[in-house]
């Protein structure tokens, strides 16, 4: 059934039992008569990072839209195959952080307090709790404590990027779906986010598209390569990150991380 489913200073642990969070089983999501991509069969494995890779074009930012269920928004959309939510806890929650920061035009407090209040949290001292234990998470509350009341898309691209992130947390999600959510960033900023994820990692499961190779190399715990072959998108190769880089499997594979395709 489907379901709704750069630095030295960045450490990954080992994780001994990979399970998987999320089992995909044959995806296919159709606009019309168009393919945004075809069969797709992967696992997404619990408290890792996956990264999706690929030329524009491929299907990247479509998967994770089926696995948000914003595809569901289009009516032309047609999605095929399984999505199997593994979590014993029985909840089947899912954030979404997009490429470019989308703070709510309102307070920082009220980026909070309206999810919060949508998902049945009340009361005021629960919702600003929960608020600054998230703030503190993605490193923002020293940055902001002072200025809750203030516009929050007055806050730098970085910081609006982690509030964006502590927001999706508030909801504690099961995971964290991020499309390109560096690509609008300076580098410092970009290895903010890549340390955040590296420790998110630990409570929250995440698969995130990039088109950063060295970005992928450097974070992920698995890498996906799509590709558009014939008028379909599709999976090419699945593996553990070093292993796709250093031992690829498929020529296409081999020619993308070698700056020869794509």
């Amino acid at each position: 059934m489907l379901e709704k489913a750069n630095s030295l200073s960045l450490v990954r642990p080992v994780q001994q039992t990979l399970t998987p969070m999320l089992s995909i089983d044959d995806l296919s999501l159709f606009y019309g008569n168009e393919s945004a991509f075809r069969s797709v069969t992967m696992p997404v494995y619990r408290h890792q990072i996956t990264a999706i890779i690929g030329p524009s074009g491929c299907g990247k930012s479509s998967l994770l839209n089926a696995l948000s269920g914003l595809s569901r928004l289009d009516t032309s959309s047609r999605l095929s195959g399984n999505i199997i939510h593994n979590n014993p806890s029985g909840t089947n929650t899912i954030g979404m952080i997009f490429q470019q920061p989308a703070p709510f035009p309102f307070s920082i407090y009220k980026n909070f307090e309206i999810p919060l209040r949508e998902h049945g949290v009340k009361k005021k001292n629960d919702i600003k709790s929960r608020m600054e234990s998230c703030l503190r998470e993605v490193g923002l509350w020293p940055e902001v404590y002072d200025k809750l009341d203030k516009a929050a898309n007055q806050l730098s691209g970085g910081q609006q990027q982690r509030l964006c992130i502590a927001r999706a947390l508030a909801l504690d999600p099961d995971i964290l779906l991020l499309d390109e959510p560096c690509s609008a960033l300076d580098p410092d900023a970009t290895m903010l986010i890549e340390n955040l994820l590296l420790k998110l990692k630990q409570r929250h499961t995440i698969l995130m598209v990039t088109h950063n190779l060295a970005q992928a190399r450097r974070i992920s715990d698995f890498t996906a390569l799509l590709w558009h072959c014939e008028q379909n998108a599709s999976l090419i190769e699945f593996k553990p990150t070093s292993a796709l880089f250093s031992e690829p499997e498929k020529a296409i594979t081999r020619a993308y991380l070698g700056n020869k395709a794509g």
